[in-house]
Parts: structure tokens; sequence; C-alpha cells
């Protein structure tokens, strides 16, 4: 009996996902005169180890094994460098492996910042009084998020397609003083600074 269980648990193991990415690693290619560089993009909010393989015609890549490339949370990191025929286009696929048991052995790159989607939708509604949206904004800016800003001051019907919400709330749409933040498509009025919106973000 022992040993079926054990049997059963070693069989769970085995097949339990090595890490629980949200979104797959996304290769986009540049090219400069005569190269090819193939680039990873990492949605996720995870650091990972990416290793790409490519195989083809028309090309000439480093014949050495290729090693783990740290690709950290939200960046774009150079994978691959392929050195191109003359007056011929490179014909290629690549099997790819990423997994976020970080190891020594990765190489480290140059990273550059790429902005991502929330785990929920997010939108922000700039009252007119509002005291906060300014510092809420600005962190947003400099943030890894994608989102949207609208000002009530610049699109006054939103503030009508919004009133509804306020009919039976406590607070007045008039008289809200805080951003106004939907998350996934449900309307806050009580976040006011960007450490609260994360919390409610990651919740």
């Amino acid at each position: 009996m022992l040993k079926k269980l054990l049997s059963v648990a070693l069989l769970l193991i085995c097949f339990t996902p090595l890490f629980s990415q949200e979104k797959p690693i996304e290769i986009v290619e540049e090219t400069k005169a005569n190269r090819l560089f193939l680039y990873a993009l990492n949605k996720n909010e995870q650091d990972l180890d990416v290793t790409i393989n490519v195989e083809g015609t028309n090309f000439r890549q480093s014949k050495r094994i290729p090693r783990p490339v740290r690709v950290p949370a939200a960046s774009k990191v150079l994978l691959a460098n392929l050195i191109v025929e003359r007056g011929k286009k490179a014909n290629y696929t690549y099997n790819l492996e990423a997994n976020d048991s970080l190891s020594k052995r990765a190489l480290r790159r140059e990273s550059e910042g790429i902005k991502i989607e929330p785990k929920k939708k997010l939108i922000v509604y700039i009252p007119e009084n509002c005291t906060s949206c300014d510092s809420l904004v600005s962190n947003l800016e400099r943030s890894h998020y994608l989102y949207k800003s609208y000002s009530f001051s610049e699109k006054p019907e939103l503030k009508t397609q919004l009133a509804p919400a306020f009919v039976n709330a406590k607070v007045k749409i008039d008289s809200v003083q805080n951003p106004i933040i939907s998350l996934g498509g449900v309307l806050h009025v009580t976040i006011e600074d960007y450490d609260s919106l994360m919390e409610k973000l990651n919740k």
C-alpha cells in the first residue's frame, strides 16, 4: 500500500507544472544590416530563465550549447543573434524553455523595461477637485503597468456616464475628491495612493 501511495505521489510531482507562468514568453525579432536579433518579452510579474534553441537555414549562429538567459519581470532581453547570409532571408524555427527556478548559471544581459497588463484592467478617472490624483498617476507612469486615465475636466461626458453608479452611494460623484478607479470593471472611490491601489490590484 505504501509503495502505491509513493508511486502516486511521484506521478503527481512529475506532472505538476514547474511554474505558474501567466503568459508565455513572446519572441520578437529586430533586423540590423545582416543581423537578426531575437528578443524575449517577459510580460509576467516574475523573473524567468529562458533558453532558446534556433534551427533553420540561410544564417549562422554561435555553435555553443545555448545557456539560459535571465529575463526579469516586465522586460525585454536579447536571446539570440543570427548572422544572415548576404542577399538571403533567414528561415528559422525555435524551441523555447522558460523556468522560474532561477539558476546561478543563467546569463545576465542588459534588459529594457516594458509595460504589461495588470491582473485587472485599470482605468483612472480624475475628478475636478482630486487632491491625490497627480501623485497616483505619476507613480503609475513609473510602474510597469498599462493603464488608462481620463480627466472629467477634459471629458465631462464621462462624469455623466459614471453618475448612475453613484445614485445609491453615500458619496455623490460631485463631491468625490479621490481618484475614481475602475479595477476589472469595479469602481473604487476610497483608494487615495499608489500603495493602496497596488494592494487592491493584487488581491
